[in-house]
């Protein structure tokens, strides 16, 4: 009972590090304190570090990992649509958008496995997909389309990277080494959004929050 107890705090607590990295991409690209780019390079670096530091606290059974570029490549393709799709969109619908394609990328894989979902997987899926239904319909207040489109993919991005992870035995190692492998394409596209860089202390410290706090601790959660 216990242990289930710690498992439903740890979950409660990562979900509130997750939806505070819209709060704080958002807050961050809405004042211009920084760039897309610039943010989605220092959230992903400060996190690998904070996920190395974590790392070394553990024994040296949790240090063996099933890291791979290919997690890399899925954690930087979210994290980087993510921040740009906080260029069009609030807070509140872009974690809407995220959260249920992250729920429909992997109930989906799992249908496609052979799995069944729950009716209660069933009913949450159909919830979601009517909350974007109403998003995208046509009108005078609908959100930005291609926003939205990037949320979507960011979502469809993070459940690949968590379909990926899911069986490693280290967990804590795996994301940490994930991380540090998403960092040679965080560069890339450091350098892809030179020419329109914008940094404040402001901004970087956002950044840094979002991602040592918001995604290093709530990954490690």
């Amino acid at each position: 009972m216990q242990a289930r107890g710690s498992t439903m705090f740890a979950t409660a607590a990562a979900l509130c590090c997750f939806a505070a990295n819209s709060s704080l991409c958002r807050l961050a690209l809405r004042e211009d304190a920084i760039d897309a780019w610039s943010f989605t390079a220092v959230r992903l670096a400060s996190g690998a570090l904070v996920l190395a530091l974590l790392v070394r606290c553990r024994s040296r059974t949790e240090r063996d990992s099933r890291a791979s570029f290919a997690s890399g490549a899925a954690l930087f393709a979210y994290a980087a649509a993510f921040s740009l799709a906080y260029l069009r969109l609030s807070a509140g619908v872009g974690a809407l958008v995220l959260f249920a394609s992250v729920q429909a990328t992997m109930i989906g894989a799992s249908i496609r496995h052979g799995a069944s979902p729950t009716r209660a997987e069933w009913t949450g899926l159909a919830i979601a997909l009517a909350g974007l239904a109403v998003l995208a319909r046509p009108g005078p207040i609908a959100p930005d389309a291609l926003g939205l489109l990037l949320m979507a993919s960011a979502g469809c991005a993070w459940g690949v990277y968590s379909l990926h992870g899911r069986t490693s035995q280290a967990p804590l190692a795996t994301t940490a080494g994930n991380f540090l492998r998403s960092l040679p394409l965080a560069l890339l596209g450091f350098c892809y959004g030179w020419p329109q860089m914008q940094l404040s202390t402001r901004g970087v410290g956002l950044a840094v929050a979002s991602g040592a706090l918001a995604s290093g601790v709530g990954y490690s959660l």
